[in-house]
């Protein structure tokens, strides 16, 4: 991830969809591809997580349907979940 953002704060690595993606060396190439098939590779937890939901941050269409994920009390959230 450091390769391909940068130095920058831990906590800006992943920040976003975009940065995220460039983080991950995720492209377009990449878009509509199955999750569960080459060349991505889902590993199990090494621990149990609790996943919060709610609506994005920053777009205007769909506000009300919960698609931000992230851990609870997460410190690399941009915005803490309400």
């Amino acid at each position: 991830m450091r390769a391909r953002r940068g130095t920058m704060p831990d906590k800006l690595l992943c920040a976003g969809p975009g940065r995220l993606c460039q983080s991950l060396a995720i492209s377009s190439e990449q878009n509509g591809l199955a999750l569960n098939q080459p060349p991505f590779v889902i590993l199990p937890a090494d621990q149990v997580s609790r996943v919060v939901t709610g609506p994005r941050i920053g777009i205007s269409k769909a506000v009300d349907v919960p698609w931000r994920f992230g851990l609870l009390g997460s410190p690399f959230l941009s915005r803490h979940f309400k």
